[in-house]
């Protein structure tokens, strides 16, 4: 989306085989700085992919994604992409994985002003890691998440309300770590249903564009493109409306392909 390679880095956790070469090969491709924990003994990740009509299901196999520590986290040539980046984005499944990794992040950016995000990620984690998520919610500035996700979060802490405009109201008002970022939570709906944005107190929706069946080819990946469409406006100071405008383009783009594949330019402005 932004069309500046390097202007991204992303660190995780491969194997050393041909999936983690891969992995390493496609993310250079598309621009990305990637910086592997390559991990000696434990395969590389794979996810199996079931999409009937447009409808899928996956069966993840984590391997090394699991494996992640934070000593590579700690290097001097990878803690110089931390301070140097203004914004971090780490998903709600790395809880499950690196938390003390997480920690030195959302410390690190706590500390200095920068911009924090996560992401609910799954319903699972909201029930099973409840604890490592109240942790580190004090320091998100911004927290993405869909509404079953949100649900779940409600009926964990006991909120009695399956309403996602108050679920997200609520979120928003979480104790903050640091008072300099307000904090803002977007939640995607699933479907025809708005985009449910919290900030200062207030709730804003965004219309979603609808597109006829026949075009969605694969929803794999959508949030996550969302996700990265929105903080391609972020990244540049942009309004929430032009932010969750992106999101949803490129959202829009990932649905109308096989695969979480995109063409070589978007055609966004």
């Amino acid at each position: 989306m932004l069309q500046i390679p390097h202007a991204t880095s992303y660190i995780g956790c491969i194997g050393k085989d041909k999936f983690g070469e891969e992995m390493k090969k496609n993310s250079k491709l598309a621009g990305v700085n990637v910086q592997y924990y390559e991990d000696e003994s434990t395969p590389t990740g794979t996810c199996a992919v079931c999409v009937v009509g447009h409808v899928r299901s996956l069966v993840a196999n984590l391997l090394a994604a699991n494996c992640y520590k934070s000593e590579h986290l700690k290097r001097p040539e990878n803690w110089a992409l931390v301070d140097k980046a203004k914004y971090y984005y780490i998903a709600g499944f790395f809880l499950t994985v690196s938390p003390d990794s997480i920690q030195l992040v959302s410390e690190h950016a706590a500390t200095h002003d920068k911009i924090f995000m996560m992401n609910l990620s799954a319903s699972f984690i909201c029930e099973f890691y409840k604890d490592a998520q109240e942790k580190f919610l004090p320091y998100v500035d911004y927290l993405f998440g869909n509404e079953v996700e949100a649900k779940t979060f409600s009926k964990v802490h006991g909120w009695e309300t399956e309403n996602v405009e108050e679920i997200a109201l609520r979120l928003s008002r979480w104790p903050k770590a640091s008072g300099t970022h307000k904090r803002i939570v977007v939640i995607l709906t699933q479907g025809v249903d708005p985009i449910v944005v919290a900030e200062d107190g207030k709730v804003k929706t965004f219309p979603v564009v609808l597109l006829s069946k026949d075009k969605i080819v694969d929803t794999n990946g959508a949030g996550v493109a969302f996700v990265g469409g929105f903080l391609s406006q972020l990244v540049q100071e942009k309004s929430i409306e032009d932010c969750v405008r992106a999101g949803c383009y490129a959202a829009k783009v990932i649905i109308q392909r096989p695969g979480c594949t995109y063409p070589e330019k978007p055609d966004f402005n």
